[in-house]
């Protein structure tokens, strides 16, 4: 991922109820949630969560799918593997070790 498009990731969770959507959808996993679901569960309204699901579309970190009448969201793997990449890719000047306690943290305990 360029830097152009980190700094879009991150504007786009750097707003609470965008971060918790991400968040949200992270735990949902491969289910993703409805549009409704998410804002109902989060307890913002439909028109504003709407908008923060399309910044975080936009930012390449969800995906979406229709169905009927209604959108199901998914968090977008390859965005999120994209942004930590960058962030990670000169990690630790070469010494593997130094990056471990970082890689441990974020690994999936699925």
């Amino acid at each position: 991922m360029e830097k152009t498009k980190t700094l879009a990731t991150f504007a786009a969770l750097s707003q609470s109820s965008r971060l918790d959507a991400f968040r949200l959808l992270i735990r949902a996993g491969s289910k993703g949630m409805a549009a409704g679901e998410i804002s109902e569960a989060l307890g913002v309204k439909q028109n504003t969560m709407s908008a923060n699901l399309s910044v975080l579309f936009q930012a390449g970190l969800i995906r979406n799918t229709r169905e009927g009448r209604s959108i199901r969201y998914f968090v977008d793997m390859d965005g999120l593997r994209g942004m930590l990449g960058f962030l990670m890719e000169d990690c630790c000047g070469g010494d593997p070790d130094l990056c471990r306690p970082v890689l441990d943290a974020i690994a999936c305990n699925c």
